[in-house]
């Protein structure tokens, strides 16, 4: 995984050193230009100040040589008492009379065989080129031509732009440094923050120290207090399980052991049978201990799948499996349906509640009775899921009690589970458990459903 800092680092380097290249490029190409127009301006003012000069007339013949002294010394950068400029180039003139006769030229002129035309133009010479400005005198007829060669001409312009681009170039590695530095001062709460996580004691679930953090980092906290929260309950959760099963099943394997060894000291035949038959009554109750466990230790962690569904077809599948145990115990299974909205719930879980609930009435429903299966429209828009049975109902004081874990009102064989895990998936779907006596006898059974949408 890249480091934040070369993530931020690396695209913004990217970005300053893309403008900072276009805009060179643009400024190398500006600044050539104007460079160019500023020598050819001095071109111009070189030829207007030679025309000035010769003004009043054209010289006479024995004046032309002093003159181009003079003219030459003037146009070229030699030592003086005025300290020649860095970038001062070497002018060149030569002067033309009106039929075009070669009336005076420069040391360092190009030898033309014919006269330029007038304004700025290029001409080439011996292999150079040379850049120059010709102007006509107003009397006289006096053709005045000044010029200066490409090369050195480029060569200013060139170490004029290199001089200019130099403070970007040294720049940009200092910018670079500069920018390393104030990313490290601005991630600086991120490693005190990680710093404090790996001082923070491994076992250690409580919450992140309260304290000022930047705006970035207070969702990071937030998310980790979150997780830490979830860590803490699902380790409770697992902490809770495993003693509830360690308790619970500590009594029941405790007396088949007990059955174990009667029936192995048994002295008589019927002695063993009626060992082994408690024997086996005791492997069901743990054999039921442990599956409603299981399914309390599923349903514990996870959210339900929830989904908009049917409850009548799926409440005539269940009670058509569960119609040979109340064969078994002589009840008769009876669906009260009505038609009604879809809820909103998952079928595993509903049809787990279901077993566990017929299956809690078929244990108190006297022989040749009916436990009623109900659906029905409740008040508070849902669905209500109900189950009664004809048995001896609860105490009043009990009724609060029913949902507690391992606690089982007047059934020696139940393992006080099955109530619990119908109440674990009435939460987690949303709907809520009741229950309360029939008038005429027994209990009812009520888990509302929402209605999906």
């Amino acid at each position: 995984m890249i480091a934040i800092r070369t993530r931020i680092l690396a695209p913004t380097l990217a970005l300053v050193l893309a403008g900072s290249l276009a805009l060179a490029l643009l400024a190398l190409r500006d600044s050539h230009r104007e460079i160019e127009g500023i020598y050819d301006a001095q071109l111009v003012q070189g030829a207007r100040l030679l025309e000035g000069l010769l003004q009043a007339g054209t010289p006479a013949a024995d004046r032309w040589p002093e003159l181009i002294r003079v003219f030459d010394r003037a146009m070229q950068p030699v030592p003086g008492s005025v300290p020649a400029h860095p970038y001062e180039n070497q002018l060149t003139f030569q002067i033309w009379s009106a039929d075009g006769q070669l009336l005076a030229r420069s040391g360092q002129a190009p030898r033309l065989t014919e006269v330029p035309p007038e304004g700025l133009h290029e001409v080439f010479d011996n292999g150079r080129e040379w850049c120059g400005m010709l102007v006509h005198t107003a009397n006289g007829g006096l053709r005045i031509w000044v010029g200066e060669r490409e090369d050195l001409r480029q060569d200013l312009i060139q170490r004029i732009v290199s001089h200019t681009l130099w403070p970007t170039l040294v720049g940009l590695p200092l910018l670079v440094g500069v920018l390393w530095l104030l990313l490290g001062w601005g991630l600086r709460p991120l490693q005190h923050f990680a710093r404090k996580l790996r001082e923070r004691d491994p076992h250690s679930l409580a919450p992140l120290p309260a304290g000022p953090l930047p705006p970035e980092l207070q969702p990071m906290r937030g998310a980790l207090d979150h997780q830490l929260a979830q860590l803490r309950a699902l380790l409770e959760r697992e902490r809770r399980f495993i003693a509830d099963a360690a308790h619970e099943l500590r009594t029941p394997l405790a007396i088949l052991d007990l059955h174990a060894q009667n029936a192995q000291h048994a002295e008589t035949a019927e002695e063993r049978e009626e060992a082994l038959g408690y024997l086996r009554q005791g492997v069901g109750r743990a054999t039921r201990l442990a599956s409603q466990l299981l399914t309390l230790a599923r349903l514990e962690p996870g959210a339900a799948q929830v989904q908009a569904l049917d409850l009548e077809p799926l409440v005539r599948e269940e009670l058509a499996e569960l119609t040979p145990l109340a064969l078994k115990h002589q009840v008769e299974l009876v669906l009260a349906a009505q038609a009604g909205p879809p809820v909103l719930g998952d079928p595993d879980a509903i049809a787990i509640a279901l077993q566990n609930l017929v299956t809690n009435a078929l244990a108190f429903a006297p022989a040749g009775s009916a436990v009623e299966v109900g659906i029905e429209a409740s008040q508070d828009d849902g669905v209500l899921l109900r189950v009664e049975d004809r048995g001896p109902g609860v105490d009043e004081a009990e009724l609060t009690r029913l949902c507690d874990r391992f606690y089982s009102a007047g059934n020696p064989q139940g393992a006080g589970l099955g109530l619990a895990i119908v109440e674990t998936i009435a939460r987690r779907l949303g709907g809520a458990l009741s229950f309360s006596n029939r008038a005429r006898g027994g209990l009812r059974v009520e888990l509302r459903l929402p209605r999906a949408g």
